[in-house]
């Protein structure tokens, strides 16, 4: 493992020690956080179902299944694993009481919206979802279900508000498999962009925010880059080094004194980049490492990008970050 890898995992393991004090008096404090999301439910028994099954994952016994729960309350497995497997209640109230809750707890006008796909390996092809398809938190196409999430992230605090579940083509159009796995009639297939920007819609306004951000999986669509200048959104995204654009603040070849004005030529960012001058890098602190502080060299300039189809984009401004 790379070694800047192995101490942000360092680090984002420290952060998850908790000291014994935040668990005094859990459980009393529990019931009025649930509340708010166990009023969505539409029946009692639902409710009763949904306190015992957090109660469940909050205490100490060391399987989290649905039978050793029951077995903790003194129940019979069979009503919560109807309640979780069967029962027909919607979430997404749910997420829409969770989505008011980081907004009003948490927002700020210059918070950031995060999309974010993430892949799970899988075995099996009956999970709904799974299929062989590329999983960007492995980098490589392997079998596995992709989820689409959408977190909010402010100076105090982040969290997490929403999440899609990608449903390969393939399987929106296998009826049988479909409903052998339960998949909802009205559920169409939608691509990975679709899915993050309904998100954005359904959950935009109450999150007060500036920016979208997303890695090279987000960005590489000039599509979804337009759907978002059409929703008035700002972004930050990644897009991956054979992006093929050209620099508009750079020089131009030399007028030859007839035709047309010439422009510069088209050429993948992994390629310009290695032609910005050493003075044109500005130097940035990012963060204090362990080996002192963390610096980065960044440099920008004005680009039309052009996709897959070779149709140029409008006017972008593309942000270079590489180690000091």
């Amino acid at each position: 493992m790379d070694d800047r890898f192995a101490r942000r995992k360092a680090e984002l393991l420290a952060e998850c020690k908790v000291s014994p004090e935040v668990f005094a008096g859990l459980l009393e404090r529990l019931q009025p956080f649930a509340q708010p999301f166990i009023n969505c439910l539409a029946r009692s028994e639902q409710a009763e179902h949904a306190k015992r099954y957090l109660g469940g994952l909050l205490s100490d016994i060391e399987r989290k299944n649905c039978e050793s729960i029951a077995y903790f309350f003194d129940q019979p497995r069979d009503p919560l694993q109807y309640f979780l497997g069967r029962s027909p209640w919607d979430h997404k109230p749910l997420l829409t009481e969770l989505a008011r809750q980081v907004g009003t707890t948490l927002g700020e006008p210059d918070g950031v919206l995060v999309l974010d796909p993430s892949g799970f390996a899988k075995k099996g092809d009956d999970s709904v979802g799974v299929s062989r398809q590329w999983l960007g938190r492995f980098g490589k196409v392997d079998n596995g279900q992709v989820g689409i999430y959408l977190a909010y992230v402010a100076r105090r605090e982040h969290a997490l508000v929403d999440m899609r579940l990608y449903l390969p083509e393939e399987w929106a159009r296998d009826y049988d498999r479909r409903e052998k796995a339960g998949v909802p009639k009205g559920i169409i297939f939608q691509t990975r962009h679709e899915l993050a920007l309904d998100m954005l819609r359904q959950r935009g306004e109450v999150l007060p925010h500036s920016w979208i951000t997303g890695d090279d999986e987000m960005g590489r669509s000039s599509k979804f880059r337009a759907d978002l200048r059409q929703m008035k959104e700002r972004y930050l995204l990644a897009v991956p080094s054979n992006t093929t654009i050209r620099d508009l603040d750079g020089p131009v070849p030399p007028h030859s004194g007839s035709g047309p004005a010439p422009t510069r030529p088209f050429e993948q960012v992994h390629v310009w980049m290695q032609a910005v001058p050493t003075a044109a890098w500005t130097s940035l602190e990012v963060r204090d490492g362990e080996k002192g502080p963390l610096a980065v060299q960044i440099v920008t300039s004005r680009v039309l990008a052009r996709d897959e189809n070779r149709c140029i984009g409008p006017e972008e401004l593309l942000v270079v970050i590489r180690s000091a």
